[in-house]
């Protein structure tokens, strides 16, 4: 499938996976949430993005010059106006009551009772039944749609389908999980154990898909385990009942030479070396201003000695929405100063919300444009 990597744009990203010294420096894909931004990069005349949301966004990435793209959110910013989040609540978003197979989860007993009544043996039948051939075709056959959507000149890499434990914030709302997670490890603990088992089922799966079909070898792995402080919950905790679960199911990733790398949010300089112990070779989206050291981490090493991959992005949260377009160009140039010699991407941290100036926008582009042409030079 890397065949898709045949115009000059998908070849330079695939080389920068592989870290060959390359002139430019690609564009990774940049998520823009204001429509009318949308629009005005795709060319395309107001009102357009909501009649045609997949047409308008492409159209968009492809203005933008995007080389490399891994999640395909189109319809994302339809949750969204130029006055905010228009989607609805959820446990981690202001619900008022969270009622999961008819458990009212106002308690951390309630979350441990509806793992162990609900969860658990859901993810036991999961494990008996699971079909690797039917996994491997549906991957396949995904990514295949995609990149025959989005067109040869931007290279589909992995996102959304590598599987790996994770914090259940999201069906329990954070406070009654978290106290969960404090009150009672060993049932925290049987959970990761459990969601490991599937996941090292899944992600066998996964890296015959890579070596069947010609994936291009890069995968984003995305769960948000930080806030600004740092980790979500205390990091000697994660090294007893967390990662080593994380760590073995992701082996048959790393057997398949899939460059995976991990999407940061908040402050993660702590799980970094661990990350890095574990296999992990490289990182996006970082949030500078959370204490995020991206000149510190660009000189690490991977496990193997290698540079890391790294897709470094212009703040959304300080310099897009507050800077001048002399910022959003300084920031970009000391991107790519301290990066990585090769492996380098550009971009931008996170999603650009509404309200960011135009001319913040205009430096954007033309920045990523000089580099993606000229490179360091």
């Amino acid at each position: 499938m890397t065949g898709g990597a045949a115009t000059e744009t998908a070849r330079l990203a695939l080389d920068t996976i592989g870290r060959k010294p390359v002139r430019g420096i690609p564009t990774n894909f940049i998520h823009i949430m204001e429509h009318a931004a949308i629009e005005r990069l795709a060319g395309a005349p107001p009102g357009a993005y909501r009649k045609d949301p997949h047409g308008v966004y492409l159209a968009m990435q492809k203005e933008i010059g995007a080389c490399i793209l891994d999640q395909y959110i189109p319809d994302n910013p339809l949750t969204m106006s130029d006055q905010g989040w228009e989607a609805p609540k959820s446990a981690t978003t202001g619900v008022e009551q969270v009622v999961l197979d008819g458990i009212a989860i106002d308690s951390p007993e309630a979350v441990v009772e509806h793992l162990e009544r609900f969860v658990f043996p859901r993810a036991r039948q999961a494990i008996a039944s699971f079909s690797e051939d039917d996994r491997v075709r549906q991957i396949l056959k995904n990514e295949a749609g995609l990149q025959e959507k989005i067109g040869p000149s931007i290279l589909k890499s992995g996102y959304g389908f590598v599987t790996f434990p994770g914090f259940r914030y999201g069906g329990y709302g954070y406070a009654n999980y978290f106290m969960a997670y404090a009150l009672d490890p060993d049932v925290i603990e049987k959970d990761f154990s459990l969601q490991a088992d599937l996941s090292l089922l899944n992600n066998q799966a996964a890296a015959r898909a890579y070596r069947e079909g010609g994936l291009a070898p890069l995968y984003r792995l995305d769960h948000d385990m930080a806030d600004s402080r740092g980790t979500l919950v205390d990091i000697q905790s994660l090294d007893r009942i967390w990662l080593p679960h994380f760590a073995r199911c992701l082996e048959p990733m790393r057997k398949a030479d899939v460059r995976l790398i991990w999407h940061c949010d908040g402050n993660l300089m702590g799980m970094v070396p661990r990350l890095l112990d574990v296999g992990i070779q490289g990182f996006q989206g970082f949030q500078y201003e959370c204490g995020m050291d991206y000149e510190r981490i660009c000189r690490m090493k991977t496990k193997a000695g290698e540079e890391l991959i790294m897709c470094a992005g212009v703040s959304v949260s300080r310099t897009l929405p507050y800077g001048t377009p002399d910022d959003v160009r300084r920031q970009m140039a000391w991107l790519v100063e301290k990066g990585p010699r090769t492996g380098l991407f550009l971009s931008v941290s996170s999603s650009v919300t509404p309200g960011v100036p135009w001319d913040n926008i205009m430096a954007l582009m033309e920045g990523l444009r000089h580099y993606r042409m000229r490179g360091r030079g």
